[in-house]
């Protein structure tokens, strides 16, 4: 009830605001009239914006001595005219700015050449010729970079307006933006209308550029979608969308109702959130500006700030994104679009003083208002540090989505950070992976999540038969299960593979834990991913004055009543140390298995246990750590490397250890993940290279009651309880084991 009320009042300001005066200064888009004669008057006052003038001058510059480039579209990702395009666009941006700026002419004088050049082509330009898309551009080989372009330009046009004249402005409105605006809305409804990153990049292309031609009808077109449109609900492009259901919200603001959570959090997680973010704020920026009495970034709560914010805690000290669900390892807020979203959430939030000192790491701002105002409050000294702490955000448009919980050593800024996934599916960039986690020292990936298989604007690696530059090796592999730290059973995929299913279920959050200063938990559950099979994680960053950094403590509960074969695997990186269990390698490589990822594993080795504690340590970055695991006698414990069945080397070949249990029914896997030591290959000397752990035992597994004891080589034993079936913190337990009575109130006991 509550999205149809604020629907309905955005609607009526909308046609309110019809009636209002035609009459528009500009640029009134992303730079103000006010805003720039702002920055006019501090021009060599303000160095840290000075600085980054000067950078994009002498790129403009070095591109307008290089003459006009507007060729033929032939090209996919990485070729030379989807370059020269993607260029132009950034480049008219950036000219357009400058001439506002500087008042020097020759910046409107380029861009007015460039627009004219590309109205001259566009409408007698067919569909790119590149046919892998379910939605072709006509610039790029599909719509959702030509609405990139659009987004880009019409912040060109914006800052020109006034240069032009009126029958200028008529021809390029009639003979490129209109049509422009049209063929990504109209012409491509499969990709307009829909709830994904490529949508709202469409909806926010068509809205800017309705905002400067202050035409009303592509501006209703944007914030609500297109009416009387029907998109089949039994395609399955791999498009990365959500495909709208009868009855569904469409437009701009049903895509910041539907994706985002409550707490910002994307569903689609960082990496697509990073992108998506420059038109949820670029077209909310213009909105604010031309459209105040709409105050979208009110909307929701605030969402769209919020998401900065949440986009921000999820990152490594280095700035770089967890890779979740489709995400190419590296991206950070570096880049242009969190350079763009730093500036718009200080300018239009609460003047949030870290996000300043995210600012003077990126060493840039926008050309604009918002730019202007960070880089001034640096030069002020209002920049406060920015702090991780341990933080939780939770999944869907209501919150009750599952989530994801971040852990970080409280003691140490540069320590041990841990990422529990346990959300929704993520539209189609979501990946198979419920109750998965990863883990990073130092800004190092210790336990990584793969990411996607996928080389951004790489031509030689574009191949694969779906979803673009997506590699076939993404579907066959890194979206699966067995590429991400958690439970396979029976070799199977989470949800048998099925996208649809997956998106109508989710993990819960049992509890957590979250102290700036003592032990840190997240447990959850989910029972919907195999049939009859129950999953319970919990991952506990212990404390303890022996150790170098604490513990991670791993506790998967499985709960089933048939037998099935249970694949736990740890994607590691480092060279094997030693073990203090026996093992095979194998003298001929063949894949652990025939499909569902499987295939992308070569065996190198396995051992079996004897029961009781096994142990693997490896060293990595000048760490040893060891995994210590309570195993079951006859468990394998199989090494493998990513690469098997790959022909063209897509896939990185890095090793995992698994831990496989077979003909099991309900069962409790216990294991250990400590960092206890350093080596120096300068003094070459090895520091405490030896696990501190002894033993790790299961003292009790039952349905109500999960028990181990950790061990160590000195000092008094560690135990760990969990109470499986009631998770109030008011309850009180008590709990005989080993002859000894533990007592506790709320769901867990650690007696250290």
């Amino acid at each position: 009830m509550m999205m149809r009320v604020e629907y309905s009042y955005f609607y009526c300001l909308f046609f309110w605001a019809t009636f209002m005066s035609t009459a528009q200064e500009h640029p009134n888009l992303i730079l103000t009239q006010k805003g720039v004669n702002e920055i006019r008057s501090h021009l060599g006052k303000v160095p840290f914006f000075d600085r980054h003038l000067s950078t994009v001058k002498a790129e403009v510059d070095a591109e307008i001595a290089a003459g006009v480039e507007v060729p033929f579209p032939k090209d996919v990702s990485g070729g030379y005219t989807h370059q020269q395009h993607k260029k132009n666009f950034f480049i008219l941006q950036k000219a357009g700015a400058l001439y506002q700026i500087l008042e020097q002419v020759h910046y409107a004088a380029y861009v007015k050449e460039v627009l004219m050049a590309y109205a001259k082509m566009y409408k007698n330009l067919p569909l790119h010729p590149e046919t892998r898309s379910y939605a072709r551009g006509k610039l790029f080989w599909q719509c959702l970079n030509d609405a990139n372009w659009l987004v880009y330009v019409s912040q060109a046009y914006d800052c020109i307006y006034d240069y032009l004249s009126k029958k200028e402005r008529t021809y390029l409105e009639k003979e490129l933006f209109r049509p422009f605006a049209d063929f990504l809305s109209v012409g491509n409804p499969k990709f307009f209308n829909r709830i994904n990153n490529h949508s709202t990049w469409g909806n926010a292309a068509v809205g800017m550029m309705g905002l400067v031609m202050n035409d009303e009808e592509l501006i209703q077109r944007a914030l609500y979608g297109l009416k009387n449109i029907t998109i089949d609900p039994n395609s399955k492009d791999n498009d990365g969308g959500l495909i709208k259901e009868k009855g569904e919200k469409e437009g701009f603001l049903a895509n910041i109702d539907a994706p985002f959570s409550p707490d910002g959090y994307y569903t689609e997680a960082p990496y697509y959130q990073r992108y998506a973010m420059y038109p949820f704020l670029l077209f909310s920026t213009g909105l604010e500006n031309a459209r105040p009495e709409l105050k979208v970034f009110e909307y929701k709560n605030g969402v769209l700030i919020n998401a900065v914010n949440s986009l921000i805690n999820l990152t490594d000290i280095d700035g770089e994104f967890f890779p979740l669900n489709d995400a190419q390892k590296g991206m950070s807020y570096y880049s242009r679009e969190l350079v763009a979203a730093i500036d718009i959430a200080y300018h239009y939030g609460d003047k949030n003083p870290q996000l300043l000192s995210i600012a003077e790491y990126q060493g840039a701002v926008t050309l604009d208002d918002a730019g202007f105002e960070v880089a001034k409050a640096i030069e002020e000294g209002l920049a406060k540090p920015f702090k991780r702490k341990s933080i939780e955000f939770t999944d869907g448009p209501q919150g009750d989505e599952g989530g994801i919980t971040v852990l970080h050593n409280g003691k140490d800024q540069k320590g041990l950070c841990l990422v529990s996934k346990y959300t929704a599916q993520g539209n189609s960039h979501g990946h198979y992976d419920k109750l998965s986690f990863m883990l990073n020292f130092k800004g190092e990936e210790v336990i990584q999540d793969y990411g996607a298989a996928r080389f951004v604007n790489i031509s030689q690696k574009s191949g694969g038969s779906q979803s673009g530059v997506y590699l076939d090796e993404n579907f066959s592999f890194a979206k699966l299960t067995i590429a991400h730290n958690t439970l396979s059973v029976d070799e199977e995929v989470h949800f048998g593979r099925d996208y649809r299913v997956a998106s109508k279920n989710h993990a819960e959050k049992y509890f957590s834990e979250l102290s700036n200063d003592g032990h840190q938990i997240i447990s959850a559950k989910d029972h919907k991913a195999y049939p009859g099979v129950g999953m319970h994680r919990t991952l506990v960053m212990l404390q303890d004055h022996r150790l170098y950094q604490p513990l991670i403590i791993d506790l998967f509960s499985v709960e089933s009543l048939s037998s099935h074969q249970y694949d736990l695997p740890y994607h590691y990186f480092g060279q094997l140390m030693s073990t203090n269990f026996d093992f095979q390698k194998e003298k001929n490589l063949s894949p652990l298995g025939g499909d569902n990822g499987y295939e992308h594993l070569w065996k190198l080795a396995e051992g079996k246990s004897k029961g009781g504690t096994d142990q693997f340590t490896w060293l990595y970055n000048d760490n040893f750590i060891t995994l210590s695991m309570a195993n079951k006698e006859n468990d394998a414990i199989i090494f493998t490397q990513m690469g098997a069945s790959d022909p063209n080397f897509n896939l990185r070949s890095d090793p995992s250890v698994i831990i496989r249990r077979k003909n099991t029914g309900t069962t409790l896997f216990a294991n250990v993940i400590e960092i206890h030591g350093t080596y120096s290959t300068v003094t070459e000397a090895p520091i405490q290279s030896k696990s501190m752990i002894k033993e790790v035992s299961i003292i009790q597994d039952s349905a109500a009651y999960t028990a181990i004891r950790i061990d160590f080589i000195k000092g008094d034993p560690v135990h760990v309880i969990l109470a499986n079936k009631d998770n109030n913190r008011k309850t009180n337990h008590i709990l005989n084991i080993e002859n000894t009575p533990f007592k506790w109130k709320g769901p867990y006991f650690i007696n250290n």
